[in-house]
């Protein structure tokens, strides 16, 4: 299956360095500099690289993540790049397994698939997390419900909900004065939220709009991804209303 996902994935036109197991596709991640033989066939760890460069890390695009790799497991790999980086990652499951699943993306993956999986699926789920780690600022005057809005240097807004504050267009965030590192998912849920403030927001609407998924989806996405804003934002900034979704309080 390894091999098949590579030439599949090569064939897509993605360029994809791979590892054996955990500790070398760390390292392979760390390296980070071309040099390998670009010939190596994973179980699991996959770097893909779509266009030559990284829009955040490195020189890789985005990591796919087996759960099951030997030496260090894709969980405990996905916690070691999350250390320094917030490069998009995909997870892949055994099917079925809803802790596996559960422990990727509580450990910082954007999104996962379960195997076995269609080609046309995961490069599907590449294609929108690369789509999110490129994401657009929303033109200015979005978010006009927050409580201070002012135009920013960078063309967009800076929006201000208690000690939240966002720049759309730097897509920067700041809670209490510090900076805050979002990953692209987290950021892009964030902007969602701010787009409509003190809205309640479904889990299929933001599964639509932030993961793209053009099918029903697992909603344990969303509910994990809320989870790491509350811990960098505060619990308090991301309100739940049980039986239909979440919503920004102003």
């Amino acid at each position: 299956m390894r091999r098949s996902f590579t030439v599949a994935l090569e064939r897509y036109g993605y360029r994809v360095r791979a590892a054996a197991d955990g500790l070398t596709g760390l390292e392979l991640f760390r390296d980070g500099d071309g040099n390998g033989d670009g010939n190596g066939h994973a179980d699991g760890a996959g770097d893909v690289d779509g266009d030559g460069h990284a829009p955040g890390d490195g020189c890789f695009d985005l990591l796919i993540l087996d759960v099951m790799l030997p030496g260090l497991d894709g969980i405990g790999l996905c916690r070691r790049v999350r250390e320094t980086s917030l490069v998009p990652i995909l997870m892949m499951s055994a099917r079925g397994d809803g802790l596996d699943i559960v422990a990727g993306l509580e450990a910082g993956a954007d999104d996962y698939v379960v195997k076995p999986v269609d080609t046309y699926v995961l490069v599907a789920r590449i294609r929108s997390l690369l789509r999110r780690a490129t994401y657009a600022p929303p033109a200015a005057g979005a978010g006009r419900d927050a409580a201070q809005v002012g135009p920013t240097a960078s063309g967009g807004d800076l929006l201000v909900f208690g000690d939240l504050t966002l720049d759309t267009g730097g897509l920067e965030v700041f809670v209490s004065g510090s900076p805050v590192a979002l990953t692209p998912t987290e950021l892009k849920l964030l902007l969602e939220f701010a787009a409509h403030p003190g809205v309640v927001l479904e889990r299929h609407t933001l599964l639509r709009n932030v993961w793209d998924y053009g099918w029903d989806g697992d909603s344990r996405v969303v509910d994990l991804c809320v989870q790491r804003l509350r811990r960098k934002l505060g619990r308090d900034r991301i309100e739940t209303v049980r039986g239909f979704g979440y919503k920004l309080r102003r």
